[in-house]
């Protein structure tokens, strides 16, 4: 039917265009704002305001509200269709606050079809270099990984609840280049040590354009209620991703130590991820979300940025 002759007339444009709102708009959102923008409108919300300008810049509707003030939340109900949900939960506590209140808010009116969750990885805790798909039970071992297992819920109870499609992307480390400490890069130059191969870890990696290509994905092919690892192909050491990284640099690798000695030299956060080992499998990222990697390996990808 011509718009002229539809019962709601010529609708402005704005109207007509898909919804989406980014909460957690930090480098991956933007870089998926910037995918969507024009075709798709955007809203982004923010705790600071300093950050409207950059977020308009980007193509986004920027909104402030603060998660850790439900009160500021309420007028996000009925905003979007499609939530992108990339906000990480707070520092300390067993549990996510900010993503529990997140979703009683867009409850609230006009609950959106679609709602995509960036959780991490380390909710499968250490694998012993296993081959991880998503259909193994998580088994968090630090607080942080705790608190995603505890999102992870919150959003799954939501998707139940409204009958949304809710889909939960299990993100490992994210690299780029042209991202903020993206690359080794500074911990090559510091000298920091890693784990000598027989005590060493297998880690997952994924650049950050492909991420924010797997969360669109994710939007509009998500299948629902579904978990998805978001991962490229790689599968290397801890330890042989640096020197990998120091050979493309032209530095120094890092010099090995044994873990007991790495006890005493690295902090605590760092040593968290030399204690778990997993290889993640990203066969529904590619089956399912039909994501064609740009970056399959974490050599083309650091060798892209050099």
């Amino acid at each position: 039917m011509p718009s002229n002759q539809s019962p709601l007339g010529a609708l402005p444009s704005r109207f007509r265009r898909p919804r989406l709102l980014i909460v957690g708009c930090g480098d991956v959102g933007l870089r998926a704002a910037r995918l969507l923008s024009p075709r798709v409108l955007v809203r982004a919300l923010t705790s600071s305001p300093g950050r409207v300008a950059n977020l308009r810049a980007a193509g986004c509707c920027p909104l402030v509200g603060d998660l850790d003030r439900p009160a500021s939340l309420p007028r996000l109900a009925g905003l979007a269709g499609r939530v992108l949900h990339l906000a990480p939960p707070p520092r300390e506590g067993w549990g996510d606050p900010r993503t529990a209140a997140l979703l009683r808010a867009l409850r609230r009116r006009g609950a959106p079809t679609n709602v995509v969750y960036g959780s991490t990885s380390g909710v499968y805790g250490d694998c012993g270099g296993a081959r991880v798909a998503e259909t193994r039970a998580v088994r968090a071992q630090t607080p942080r990984a705790v608190r995603r297992v505890h999102a992870e819920a919150s959003v799954r109870f939501h998707g139940r609840l409204t009958g949304a499609r809710t889909a939960i992307l299990r993100i490992p480390g994210i690299y780029a280049p042209d991202r903020d400490g993206g690359t080794p890069r500074e911990r090559l130059l510091r000298g920091t040590p890693v784990l000598r191969a027989e005590d060493d870890v297998f880690t997952s990696h994924i650049h950050a354009d492909d991420l924010a290509r797997a969360c669109v994905a994710a939007l509009w092919r998500g299948r629902p209620q579904r978990t998805v690892n978001v991962n490229d192909d790689t599968a290397l050491k801890m330890g042989d991703y640096f020197d990998l990284a120091a050979d493309l640099y032209g530095l120094p690798r890092p010099p090995r130590v044994a873990r007991d000695a790495a006890q005493g030299e690295l902090p605590l956060s760092l040593l968290s991820f030399m204690g778990e080992s997993r290889r993640l499998d990203n066969g529904r990222l590619k089956r399912e979300l039909r994501l064609v990697l740009r970056h399959p390996t974490v050599a083309e990808g650091l060798r892209a940025g050099t």
